[in-house]
């Protein structure tokens, strides 16, 4: 390895760390939550997060048979938000920790839920996809805790087919001046003293807040995904930016 490489950091939160430490310091902050994930999710936003997720699925809107990959699904809540509305679909669930997707496996196999998801351990940079694989690639709240962005967009267009859709919703850039000052009081008092309190890792939450941070605002991940090659690009601000959801076609 070349010096520069060694050297190389990246951000984890407001942290700077070496490039090859951040993928296990991210499964292990997932690991930490993972029984707890989605609970924490409904208290931190009050629920708001099934609408924005109800806003992914609408634009998605599929249809029976649909190929699907959920990058960074996690617990695959999204993989189940689209079963049921497709009613039957092929979906690849694919995260970096193993807790997380054993989560999901176990709360589908609960729900009778059988077939139609594959469970995978994988690396949003390095899927374990064959190209032209799929008709959609959805990331939710995933893509911050990414080491290379620009390189999981490149592996997004590479496993779509030719006429494939890419969605990312992700927390973003408030555009509010108002509400932008009470979601910073929020984010950095309320939601690192909850993680402590309900999922026993305040630095887990702490770690959540400064990634939102450090992620490009709309226009600029915008451009990104211009950039990797995605076309006709296009964002829709939730709760006045506190999300976004970006979609980009593969033409």
């Amino acid at each position: 390895m070349s010096r520069d490489k060694a050297e190389a950091t990246t951000h984890f939160g407001f942290e700077d760390v070496p490039v090859a430490a951040k993928a296990g310091r991210v499964r292990d902050v997932f690991a930490s939550v993972a029984n707890r994930y989605d609970l924490m999710n409904d208290l931190m936003s009050g629920g708001i997060h099934r609408l924005w997720k109800a806003s992914l699925i609408d634009w998605l809107a599929p249809r029976p048979g649909l190929h699907l990959v959920d990058v960074a699904g996690g617990t695959g809540d999204i993989a189940q938000r689209v079963m049921a509305r497709a009613g039957s679909a092929e979906i690849v669930v694919c995260d970096l920790t193993p807790d997380m997707l054993a989560v999901g496996r176990d709360r589908a196999i609960d729900s009778g839920r059988l077939d139609g998801i594959r469970w995978v351990c994988g690396d949003a940079q390095a899927l374990p996809l064959p190209d032209r694989a799929v008709e959609a690639y959805v990331i939710a709240f995933g893509l911050r805790n990414v080491t290379d962005i620009p390189l999981a967009l490149a592996e997004a267009r590479r496993v779509l087919k030719p006429g494939g859709r890419f969605f990312c919703l992700e927390f973003s850039q408030v555009i509010l001046p108002l509400l932008r000052d009470l979601y910073d009081l929020y984010s950095f008092k309320v939601l690192p003293a909850l993680g402590a309190a309900v999922a026993k890792d305040r630095e887990a939450y702490q770690y959540l807040v400064e990634s939102i941070r450090r992620f490009p605002a709309q226009e600029e991940l915008a451009e990104m995904l211009r950039h990797a090659g995605l076309e006709q690009v296009s964002y829709r601000n939730l709760s006045g930016g506190i999300a976004a959801l970006h979609c980009g076609w593969r033409i």
